[in-house]
């Protein structure tokens, strides 16, 4: 790998390299803004080819093209080895920087999974959202919940894995008994010691064999032995292996055959205007379609014929470099262990420029052959159709979803800039805000809103630490301080990855805008816009006036301005309180007579948390080695009474 090269703007706009000077080996290049953030990501086959496109005429580009070119300050570029380098560096890039012009094909958080945690010592069968984590395995998205919960009843019948929650799973282990899942046989109840783990990882395994793909291979063993047991006048074992069948047979009268030769594959297709581009993933193992998966994200594409090339190479790069990330599990022996994260075969609309470079980066991450291919006849193509068409029909139902908040925020964003007089419309917004009650436990939240939308993967919490260490009720020197800890690092590497807001938002009337101006000044940075949100009157105060700036009641930006200070209201206090919970429980524990600091910490590792240790009863306190009948009264006893305080207690103070 060769070290980058920068070539800096010039007056005007993005300087073109000198002729000659770019490279044509395989590279990844990085587009810059003027305060050095990185605004987007990209590899090259041919660096000098890929570059040359974007110092053409501007209007020739894609709209979102253009936009980051005259954004962009500077360009550098890296040279490496093998495309397939350039490949995962260009990943790793992406993954670094979350450059804001890169489409980014993230899981969507509105379907259910079905999650297997194989990464418990007793692994767990539950319904999931969100992101994924590592040693848990996924299957789905499944279109409600309620398909999750009948296949889970269907197969627990045949694979008796425990489902339940480890707080649940603990407590029946403690009392000796099972649930009822357990009396009914859809429960190993390994909590009971029915199974030993290592015979309850292997019933996990099989579901999770089933599901990925090895239906008809159980089906055809079961049948067998089935057989074998009736041959033998084993009638009751028949029995039980027939109903195991039906219940198989049951779960995939669900799952219709789409390919006849029984192939592993995904399906990919796409559909896009002018503004966004529509995503729809099956994933089909054994000839059935066992997952769906589908984005719309915005398009950043050009309008020339290679456009739908480019796409798939950046759904390829992102889509299964995340799976590969999070495809570690543990084997029944507790090893590290991997499931694949592509099959053998990706059916595309069309293939990447660089496709042996993506062939082999993909075969490198499955450990075994893929390949890649466009589907010109037979079941693949209808599949590739129908694949198609949900692509079609959800870019459809996402502009009719939100071509009516869409107008709303952008009607918003342009009401705050005019109103406020700033130099653009403030795209990102930040808000700060202060909780405490009487000048303890002083914490402060700062919120994200990008484009309108809350942004809660960049929400931070600050513990307030005051002058000298001592923390009051001085909202205006708090605000001050977390105003300085966010944009201390604006300038350095190290705060370089987070762009300045378009606007800070401040809780508070005209004192507390000064003071977090007077902050932003003090640090050089002076030039971000910043407003303060009143909640007697709702007055927005800018720091340099002597009145406030009245907005009409039914404002769309004043509803979008109260909206991110409620929600920063909203995040503050919930940290607040978990804050103060945490230290009245600890302090209510030290006043408990014999137990010592090795106890208390005994009680919260079993237990898990704070909270979870006050929900406990005495019975599950004493059970704990070297906890008595007494000593564990005592810990109850002193936990009801500090919930009481609370409830006494619960004015709080939020600015």
């Amino acid at each position: 790998m060769v070290d980058p090269v920068t070539v800096p703007r010039l007056a005007g706009g993005l300087a073109r390299p000198a002729a000659g000077t770019i490279p044509t080996e395989p590279g990844v290049y990085r587009f810059r803004d003027p305060s050095g953030q990185v605004i987007y990501v990209g590899k090259a086959k041919n660096l000098r080819a890929r570059l040359s496109n974007y110092f053409q005429d501007l209007y020739a580009l894609a709209p979102r093209t253009r936009q980051m070119v005259t954004t962009a300050a500077t360009v550098e570029w890296t040279v490496v080895a093998t495309e397939v380098e350039a490949l995962q560096l260009e990943f790793n890039w992406i993954k670094e920087f979350d450059p804001r012009f890169n489409v980014r094909y993230r899981d969507d958080k509105s379907y259910p999974m079905l999650a297997v945690s194989l990464n418990e010592e007793y692994p767990r069968l539950f319904v999931y959202r969100g992101a994924r984590r590592k040693g848990v395995r996924y299957f789905g998205p499944y279109s409600h919940v309620w398909a999750i919960r009948n296949t889970v009843d269907l197969l627990t019948k045949v694979f008796p894995a425990r489902t339940c929650s480890n707080g649940v799973f603990k407590r029946h282990g403690q009392i000796g008994r099972p649930c009822l899942l357990g009396y009914i046989d859809k429960c190993s109840a390994p909590c009971v010691d029915r199974v030993s783990a290592a015979e309850h990882r292997e019933i996990v395994e099989s579901f999770c064999d089933f599901l990925a793909g090895g239906a008809d291979t159980l089906v055809r063993e079961t049948r067998k032995r089935m057989l074998a047991a009736s041959e033998e006048l084993d009638f009751e074992t028949a029995a039980r292996l027939r109903d195991e069948l039906s219940a198989l047979d049951k779960a995939l009268e669900h799952q219709a055959v789409v390919l006849a030769d029984g192939s592993d594959v995904d399906v990919v297709a796409f559909d896009s205007d002018d503004l966004e581009v529509a995503v729809q993933v099956f994933q089909v193992r054994e000839g059935r379609v066992r997952g769906q998966r589908g984005w719309v994200v915005d398009n950043v594409y050009s309008s020339q014929p290679e456009t739908q090339s480019d796409m798939v190479e950046e759904f390829l790069l992102q889509f299964y470099g995340d799976l590969v990330e999070h495809s570690e599990t543990t084997d029944r022996f507790g090893r590290s262990a991997r499931f694949a994260a592509a099959p053998r075969e990706i059916l595309v609309p069309e293939l990447p420029g660089d496709v042996d470079g993506f062939t082999t980066w993909l075969s490198t991450l499955r450990g075994g052959p893929v390949a890649l291919r466009v589907p010109q006849r037979g079941d693949k193509r209808k599949l590739m159709e129908t694949v198609a068409r949900n692509a079609h029909e959800a870019l459809a139902q996402h502009k009719l979803r939100r071509s009516g908040d869409f107008t709303e925020r952008s009607a918003a964003l342009q009401e705050i800039y005019e109103a406020l007089d700033l130099p653009a419309p403030p795209i990102r917004m930040e808000c700060v805000d202060i909780s405490h009650v009487q000048g303890t436990d002083v914490v402060a939240s700062l919120v994200v809103f990008d484009d309108g939308l809350p942004k809660k993967a960049d929400y931070r919490h600050y513990t307030v630490k005051g002058t000298d260490g001592v923390v009051g009720n001085d909202d205006t020197g708090n605000i001050a301080e977390v105003v300085r800890r966010r944009f201390a690092h604006r300038q350095s590497e190290k705060g370089g990855d987070r762009p300045d807001p378009g606007l800070l938002v401040i809780d508070g009337g005209q004192p507390q805008v000064r003071a977090a101006f007077e902050a932003l000044t003090e640090l050089g940075a002076s030039d971000i816009p910043v407003v303060g949100l009143a909640k007697r009157l709702e007055e927005l105060w800018l720091p340099d006036e002597e009145d406030p700036v009245i907005l009409p009641r039914s404002s769309a930006g004043l509803f979008l301005l109260q909206r991110i200070r409620d929600e920063a209201h909203r995040f503050a206090i919930a940290h607040h309180r978990q804050k103060r919970s945490k230290r009245m429980t600890a302090s209510a524990l030290d006043e408990v007579k014999g137990l010592g600091e090795r106890r208390r910490a005994q009680l919260v590792k079993h237990f898990g948390s704070v909270r979870k240790l006050a929900d406990a009863s005495a019975e599950e306190i004493a059970a704990l080695p070297g906890f008595g009948p007494v000593l564990a009264g005592a810990v109850v006893a002193a936990l009801q009474k500090t919930a009481l305080d609370k409830k006494d207690g619960t004015a709080e103070v939020a600015s």
